[in-house]
This record gives structure tokens, C-alpha cells and sequence, in this order.
């Protein structure tokens, strides 16, 4: 088989579930993909090697501004000729089969060249009867339009009874004992907004990544780094919290790890503000509307959050794939979902509550 896979750019979330579909790609030989990415300056990407010779278009995507999505920029920005003639001259009548992760060259790329697509993807679960905050009309024609698939599989923390399945999560807890720093991970707010809200609390440090440091950089108990996938992921395995917008993939990796979480949404985006209402019914995290130091403080002292064991082999997804029968999507939600663990509590809630 050859595949199209499509991923979103905008942010990390997208590319670190791509990155765990890519490395067990390779180790197929039943099966060659292409990677195509959009949403972000070429520049701007990286710790892109396993997906080999990729290629990058210029999609669409949202800009935000003060924590909080900045539509009328977005609409500005957006270069809908360019992203017209590149739908049209991407070629895709060599594959067969696209898979979509909110990537929107491709996916109309796809529909309009009559190739199959899936859609696999955390928007995608929206389609469906979830818990959701926050949506509008525009929100609900964004999901059905920005980037169609005749397939729609969500990935969600929970199916919900409908055609969704669990994240993939690569790490499990380290061997070492946690170190006390907190991460934090809030790309979409200033700098200096940040700095203020941790400041104040000099008996706590910090590890802060965000995509506008260039170097490391120590402010008191505030440590800045530029984002690298390998820090990253070190100061995330030993830390005893992440504070972080409400992004599904981080929120995932963290829960994986027992990591308690403190979740400011990005204003303006309802599929945050649907993360947090979810993670909040199932008692996984405390939400953070504004940048107050007193709020992470009270944060700090609560308890370690329950756990959740997330598959990490893509392999079953993959082997469905190459099946072809596409529209059973029953059989291999049932499979993914009886490798997950719940906590006690977690699972006590979602028996409790009515979604």
C-alpha cells in the first residue's frame, strides 16, 4: 500500500502523534508513506528526521495574540489562492490511500481527486457526541470543512460510545525519582506575562519552553529553553506537574506519566475549552482561565493526579489500515480500547457521569 499522510503543523500536538505513527511505519514492509506537513514556516519545524523527505506547504492556520485566538488576523493572514493552487497541483493519484490529521492541502486534495481518506484525528472526535464548551456555528462548519475525510476517526481520552479511539503515547514513566521542577508550556502567551505569574513564587522552579527563546535563559526560579523535542521530553518524564494550554497531546503524554496538570485554554478555541471541561468532569486537572500566580499556588499543593495507560503500538491501527475494510471501525476501536487503564477514580467518574 502507499499512503498520504497528511499532518497540521500548528503547534506540536499533531507532529508528536505523527512522529509515533511514522517510527512504526518504518518498520513495515507492507506498506510506504509520504509525509506532507502545512500550518507553520518551513524554518519553524523541528526533530523531523524520522519523517523523512517530507514535504511542508503553507496550509492554513490560526494566529493568536494576549492567550487568545485573534480571528480577524487569521482571516487576513489566510492565503486561500495559494492554498487553492496548491490543492490543485498536489499530486495524490499515485497513492492509496490518504491519512489526515487536520491537514487541509491534502484532505481537499483528496476529496476532490476522488482518492479514499481517513481522517484520524482530535478534532475529528467532534464530529461525534462529546463533551464539548465554547463551540459556535463557525466552530462547528470548521470542523466539518477544514479538512473532510469520508472516514472519521476521533481520538479522544474517552470513546464515548462513538468512532473514536485512544492516543498513543510512546513514553512511560522513568526509573529515577521526580525532580521538583514544574514544566510549563504556554507557547500561546508572552513571555513576560509568564515570567509575572511565576515570579512571585521563589520556592518553586520552573523549566519553561516556549517557541520565541532562542537560548536557554534564567530569570530567579524561571528557566527559559527553546523548544527541543529531547529536553523536552527530559524535564516532562521527571517534573511533578505540567502547566500547559489545553492542547490534546501534551495533556495526553502528561496523564500517561501521572503528571498533574494545570490547563489554561486558548480563548477563542473551543477544542480547548472542550479539553478542559472534559479533564475536569474525570478529575484530571485544574483549570487556569487567567495568568494569577495565586491560582498555580493553590495548584501547586494539590495531589498527584491518577494515571492513565495509553497504548503504544500503533501497529493494530496500522494492520487496519492495510485491511481496507474501513468502514468497520467497531472492531478496532474495541481492540485499542481494552489496552487502556484507568485509575479507580477516573473510572468511577466515568461510570458516574452522563456525557
Amino acid at each position: 500500500m502507499k499512503l498520504l499522510y497528511g499532518v497540521q503543523g500548528t503547534g506540536n500536538g499533531h507532529i508528536a502523534r505523527a512522529r509515533i505513527m511514522a517510527a512504526a511505519l518504518a518498520q513495515r514492509d507492507d506498506i510506504e508513506v509520504d509525509f506532507i506537513f502545512s500550518g507553520r514556516a518551513p524554518d519553524k519545524y523541528f526533530d523531523m528526521e524520522v519523517f523523512g523527505d517530507y514535504r511542508v506547504f503553507t496550509g492554513l492556520t490560526f494566529l493568536t495574540r494576549h492567550g487568545k485566538v485573534d480571528k480577524w488576523q487569521t482571516l487576513r493572514q489566510a492565503n486561500l489562492r495559494q492554498f487553492a493552487r496548491d490543492v490543485r497541483e498536489l499530486d495524490i493519484h499515485n497513492y492509496d490511500l490518504l491519512v489526515n490529521d487536520f491537514e487541509p492541502v491534502t484532505a481537499w486534495a483528496a476529496k476532490l481527486g476522488g482518492v479514499p481518506s481517513i481522517s484520524i484525528s482530535h478534532q475529528a472526535a467532534f464530529s461525534y457526541n462529546v463533551p464539548r464548551a465554547g463551540d459556535t456555528l463557525t466552530d462547528k462548519l470548521l470542523m466539518r470543512f477544514f479538512a473532510p475525510a469520508a472516514v472519521r476517526l476521533g481520538v479522544h481520552w474517552f470513546h464515548f460510545n462513538q468512532p473514536i479511539l485512544p492516543p498513543f503515547v510512546a513514553d512511560r514513566p522513568g526509573s529515577g525519582p521526580p525532580q521538583q521542577h514544574i514544566l510549563v508550556y504556554l507557547p500561546f502567551e508572552d513571555i513576560s506575562d509568564i515570567q509575572d505569574m511565576l515570579a512571585p513564587l521563589r520556592e518553586q522552579q520552573f523549566q519553561c519552553f516556549h517557541p520565541a527563546i532562542t537560548a536557554p535563559l534564567t530569570r530567579g526560579n524561571v528557566h527559559w529553553q527553546p523548544t527541543s523535542k529531547a529536553h523536552f521530553k527530559h524535564a516532562l518524564q521527571y517534573c511533578r506537574g505540567v502547566i500547559a494550554n489545553g492542547g490534546f497531546e501534551l495533556s495526553s503524554e502528561a496523564l500517561q506519566l501521572g503528571k498533574k496538570l494545570l490547563i489554561k485554554p486558548l480563548q477563542g478555541q473551543f477544542e480547548q475549552l472542550s479539553n478542559v471541561l472534559t479533564l475536569s468532569r474525570l478529575g484530571l486537572c485544574q483549570p487556569l482561565f487567567q495568568l494569577e500566580t495565586d491560582t498555580v499556588e493553590e495548584w501547586l499543593d494539590a495531589p498527584p493526579t491518577e494515571a492513565i495507560s495509553f497504548p503504544d503500538n500503533p501497529h493494530i491501527l496500522i494492520d487496519w489500515l492495510i485491511k481496507g475494510d474501513w468502514q468497520d471501525t467497531q472492531t478496532l476501536c474495541d481492540s485499542l480500547w481494552r489496552q487502556v487503564k484507568f485509575g479507580d477514580k477516573t473510572r468511577e467518574r466515568l461510570m458516574s457521569l452522563a456525557f
